[in-house]
């Protein structure tokens, strides 16, 4: 994009309360299924999905964009949107995300299911709402939050127990050559995993950012064990070391007695959850997930609380939102991805993965979140589809 491009762009219309109003509410739910079963410390898929929401106004924007990998409660997501979010957003402006915002929060007050279903629900109403600001605005999510990067260190998620030791140190070594960094899979048992560590180091080199994430899957005993056993291999960060019964007392252990940065914050899916980690000197880095806790609104009063004691910003996946997200916060880490295998959608289902180069995620200059579907990929997959509103 040149200069006059970028400029024009950026150019701002006249907007008000009376422009973006939203009348039409499309959800397309996408299910993917994945050559192998993949397994973590405590858990283990063979699907892929997501769902696209397109907000549609009555001026003509439509957003595109997606989110989520619940598969088991698909179904459950798309109900709340459409039976209990709709109701509440049709005919609001999406100039006013925070308000839209406010106005969906009282489906998370259902005593009967878990609030982070809900909050799943209007994450992908908020992101798609912040796609059409971003749209009718002219500009990219990133600048209308404050870039302070044009492109961001890339990491993948790898290294899973159905490999052999030969075969990780490959996987880490290819990976090396694509990716800043590689976030690990351990939290079984600690020497094992130590030695997978070794071999993982071996293979990337010592330029190659390394993370390690447990999924909760030691006790503290077990991961402080590990922890100092893999102190020598330069570890980036120990990712949700301990199991959630006394996780927030535990990792504040974790990094007193390993030394080691500590990460979490994907598992919690509100604000004061947040605030709970960082209050008690639990994390050195939040991967606080916007499309699991209600969306880029909610994200971005995280990222403001982390910055105010000094924690780091990451993010859980889906680097289709996080990108803008992350460039705009000055004490960013890495946006994160699956390899092909293991995240189709990514590499497929838009071309954003053309702008992974010399390792690093160039941020794109094209309004809102920038995502172009790729809509014969949307309908092979495509499970379910439904449209409320006019």
């Amino acid at each position: 994009m040149t200069v006059e491009e970028r400029s024009s762009a950026r150019a701002i219309p006249a907007l008000d309360r009376s422009s973006l109003i939203i009348d039409r509410i499309e959800t397309i739910a996408l299910r993917a299924p994945l050559a192998r079963r993949f397994s973590g410390s405590a858990y283990s898929m063979t699907n892929r999905t997501t769902i696209v929401t397109r907000l549609h106004t009555r001026d003509g924007v439509v957003s595109e964009v997606y989110n989520g990998d619940t598969d088991h409660e698909q179904a459950l997501l798309v109900g709340i949107i459409h039976d209990e979010l709709a109701p509440r957003v049709l005919g609001r402006s999406a100039t006013d995300p925070e308000g839209a915002w406010l106005a969906m929060e009282p489906s998370t007050n259902n005593i009967l299911r878990d609030k982070g279903l809900a909050l799943q629900s209007i994450a992908c109403l908020d992101t798609a709402i912040w796609d059409v600001f971003g749209k009718a605005m002219g500009m990219p999510l990133h600048r209308l939050w404050g870039s302070v990067a044009d492109s961001l260190p890339m990491s993948v998620i790898g290294g899973y127990y159905h490999l052999d030791l030969d075969e990780t140190r490959d996987l880490i070594a290819a990976y090396a050559q694509r990716f800043s960094g590689v976030k690990f899979k351990v939290g079984k048992d600690p020497r094992e995993d130590a030695e997978r560590v070794r071999v993982a180091r071996e293979g990337g080199g010592p330029d190659l950012a390394l993370m390690v994430d447990a999924n909760q899957g030691y006790e503290l005993a077990a991961a402080v064990d590990f922890g100092k056993r893999a102190y020598d291999y330069d570890l980036r960060w120990f990712e949700e070391p301990c199991r959630w019964t006394n996780d927030r007392r535990w990792m504040h252990d974790v990094r007193l007695r390993t030394c080691i940065p500590v990460t979490a914050g994907q598992s919690e899916v509100t604000l004061n959850g947040i605030r709970d980690l960082v209050m008690d000197g639990a994390i050195d880095v939040s991967n606080f997930d916007a499309s699991w806790a209600g969306g880029p609104t909610i994200w971005r009063k995280a990222a403001g609380l982390c910055s105010a004691f000094g924690v780091e910003l990451g993010h859980h996946e889906e680097p289709q939102v996080s990108m803008h997200l992350l460039a705009s916060t000055p004490k960013h880490t890495f946006v994160e991805c699956f390899d092909e295998e293991r995240d189709p959608f990514f590499w497929n289902l838009s071309d954003l993965s053309s702008f992974l180069r010399d390792r690093r995620l160039v941020l794109p200059e094209r309004p809102g979140f920038g995502i172009r579907l790729d809509w014969d990929y949307v309908e092979r997959y495509t499970v379910d589809r439904r449209v409320t509103g006019a």
